[in-house]
């Protein structure tokens, strides 16, 4: 028998289908987009990973010290017997967390697309740790989500600034999502990178070995691959601006000539002026008054708040109301 529970609450052919809703809708717009999740194959996963160990890519690395330094306390303040972890991936990073809530943590519950990934997690951490018990959940947690029966109080971990990618309509959809997953008491941990100087956020995003590049243009190879576009990433450059005004950096494609991308999958032609850009990730930056705002909006309560030491980049926990 296996020591741990894997429970598929999402459709085998999801992905293929909000990939061609996704790209149907967003390049037939007048200004052109497509969600992020969709550089995550694995060739943009391991990107990505490398993307993590730059030097100029800071969240990561500014998100393990605060996980280091403070996890005893966090686990403290929040006193859960029950961590869910939401777009968990490896874990690795959360196992610092996991250390410091034993041996009071009953229960840890994954949640992630890639049933693979949960389940090397989950073997890894059962191996590890044969008294913790693990209910890994292959779902998107963006369209909703019922959690197991465990033991209260619950944690919810939402790790690595991800939230940042949501635009404020849809950070507020999630966020009162997330609340009505919780009882009165049981709490948030919420990573946030923070406002910083242009300079510092453009370049964690447009690093000098291009990697990031490569990873902003590796959507176009799923599109080839998933949906057959006959798009060469030689056609676009890859752009990084910071939007003041909406304190977010966007990641774009931009057509170096004029083009037309022919996806057959969805009988689509795509035409692009010489300049035109693809809007391919937002990456929203906080103030600790935004998230308490937004936290408060959803039925959440900013009880505390820990930040590295160059306060780049912040957790905080907030508690059901």
């Amino acid at each position: 028998m296996s020591p741990f529970l894997i429970t598929r609450t999402l459709p085998e052919d999801t992905v293929g289908a909000d990939l061609r809703a996704d790209v149907l809708s967003g390049l037939t717009r007048t200004r052109k987009e497509l969600p992020p999740k969709w550089f995550y194959d694995a060739r943009g996963s391991e990107l990505f990973e490398e993307i993590t160990r730059l030097p100029e890519y800071y969240p990561t690395r500014a998100e393990r010290e605060i996980l280091l330094a403070r996890a005893p306390e966090i686990a403290a303040a929040a006193g859960a017997r029950t961590l869910v972890e939401l777009g968990s991936g490896s874990s690795e990073k959360t196992r610092h967390l996991i250390d410091a809530m034993l041996p009071g943590l009953d229960s840890y519950v994954p949640v992630d697309v890639s049933e693979s990934a949960l389940t090397g997690a989950a073997e890894a951490l059962t191996a590890d740790l044969p008294g913790l018990r693990v209910h890994a959940l292959v779902a998107d947690f963006t369209r909703g989500l019922a959690l197991p029966g465990t033991p209260g109080p619950r944690l919810v971990a939402f790790l690595g600034g991800t939230i940042g990618n949501l635009l404020p309509a849809e950070r507020a959809v999630f966020l009162r999502s997330v609340r009505s997953l919780l009882a009165p008491g049981d709490g948030l941990l919420l990573g946030t990178d923070l406002v910083k100087d242009e300079r510092t956020l453009v370049a964690a995003y447009d690093d000098e070995a291009g990697v990031t590049a490569e990873f902003n243009k590796n959507v176009l190879a799923v599109l080839a691959r998933e949906l057959g576009a006959d798009v060469d990433p030689a056609d676009f450059d890859h752009v990084a601006v910071w939007d003041p005004e909406r304190e977010w950096v966007e990641m774009r494609l931009r057509a170096r000539r004029a083009l037309t991308v022919k996806i057959p999958e969805l009988d689509l032609v795509v035409p692009f002026a010489a300049g035109e850009e693809l809007r391919t990730e937002v990456s929203a930056k906080f103030r600790q008054a935004k998230v308490r705002g937004e936290l408060a909006a959803a039925g959440l309560e900013l009880t505390r708040w820990w930040t590295d030491e160059e306060g780049r980049y912040a957790l905080s926990l907030a508690t059901a109301r």
